[in-house]
């Protein structure tokens, strides 16, 4: 029945993505190229003969000197891996809570900040590091923090209507505003030699201490809500038609909406307790997408997905490369981000002009 309404709309192509047409293979190739990159850069450079007689040997398919092998499974296995695959899904849940975003509210322009989500985030994860400062009630409290601006924004939106996209976007200006403010006041009333470098720090974001733990225990929740918004590409589609036009191809829109802003919201702020504030991955990575595949969610999501973990991967690297300190990740992806979005609205606006 769903299928059938989506076909009667007249207005979108149901022509599964070709995942082995050549702007899918590059965008593979990129993330290959990265993955590369990210386990070969740092202090101690490895080249790519280094690297793939590791696995090699790793998975006992060649012999290597036993004390080599030790030192490659230490940097590679417990310090780089981790750091890189946390690093490619905080870039893939940012993009495509972005893309859902920029969906649901139809406009290109909004990004996973837009209902107070990483301000709700970073004010639960700072209240933490003054209260308790065990990492995993830093964690617990961006998510905690992050899910309670997205019901405040909401209350909001349906206070003064039907939670229409114009009031969630109202919504969403209040609740950041007033969760920034939170964050002010906690940076105020923590102590001024330790907790406050740690807060000022952590929301710079860094994948200092990525560790195969905190993998374990939230990958799965982060990439369930990726796969779960991959699979509303279809419906992410109607949606952008309009609340009307949804409403009259059967649309539960206000349901459905909910759905996916909470789904957004947990992945995005997942991302927060993870890794800190990463900023312009969410509002790039799917105008990057979108430039390559075309606007349809169904291609767009998952694309938006290896962009962004393209994206961070190489901000990574950055990190790890331009100083002999390294830098705070969020700060490079906004050093980076600014240019490449310029780019990306030259080529755009070439697009309008022919």
């Amino acid at each position: 029945m769903t299928d059938w309404l989506l076909k009667a709309s007249g207005r979108l192509s149901y022509h599964w993505p070709d995942y082995l047409s050549g702007r899918w293979m590059l965008l593979v190739g990129l993330l290959s190229a990265a993955i590369l990159l990210s386990l070969g850069s740092g202090r101690y450079a490895l080249e790519i003969q280094d690297i793939v007689q590791f696995f090699m040997a790793h998975i006992g398919w060649q012999t290597m000197d036993s004390n080599r092998y030790e030192l490659l499974e230490t940097l590679l296995m417990e310090i780089r891996l981790p750091r890189l695959l946390t690093a490619a899904l905080v870039g893939a849940a940012l993009a495509v809570s972005g893309s859902t975003y920029q969906a649901v509210f139809i406009n290109p322009l909004v990004s996973p900040g837009l209902l107070g989500v990483l301000a709700g985030s970073s004010f639960g994860a700072a209240l933490m590091m003054v209260l308790a400062p065990a990492w995993w009630m830093v964690q617990l409290g961006a998510i905690a923090g992050g899910l309670l601006a997205v019901v405040v924004a909401l209350g909001i939106g349906r206070m003064f209507g039907n939670a229409s996209t114009i009031m969630l976007v109202l919504g969403g200006i209040f609740t950041g505003a007033l969760f920034a403010g939170l964050l002010a006041l906690v940076k105020y009333a923590a102590d001024p030699y330790e907790q406050l470098p740690a807060i000022i720090y952590w929301l710079m974001g860094s994948l200092g201490l990525a560790n195969m733990d905190d993998l374990a225990l939230y990958a799965p929740l982060m990439l369930a809500a990726i796969i779960g918004l991959t699979l509303q590409g279809r419906v992410l589609d109607i949606l952008t038609l309009g609340d009307d036009s949804a409403t009259a191809l059967g649309l539960s829109v206000s349901r459905v909406r909910l759905m996916l802003i909470l789904l957004a919201t947990l992945a995005s702020a997942l991302t927060v307790s993870l890794v800190g504030m990463i900023g312009w991955v969410g509002l790039l990575a799917p105008h990057i997408a979108r430039l390559l595949v075309g606007p349809l969610n169904r291609q767009l999501i998952p694309a938006s997905a290896l962009v962004g973990a393209i994206f961070m991967l190489f901000a990574d690297v950055l990190a790890r490369s331009l100083m002999a300190a390294e830098l705070p990740i969020g700060v490079v992806t906004e050093l980076i981000g600014l240019p490449v979005f310029l780019l990306v609205l030259r080529n755009v606006r070439k697009g309008w002009n022919t």
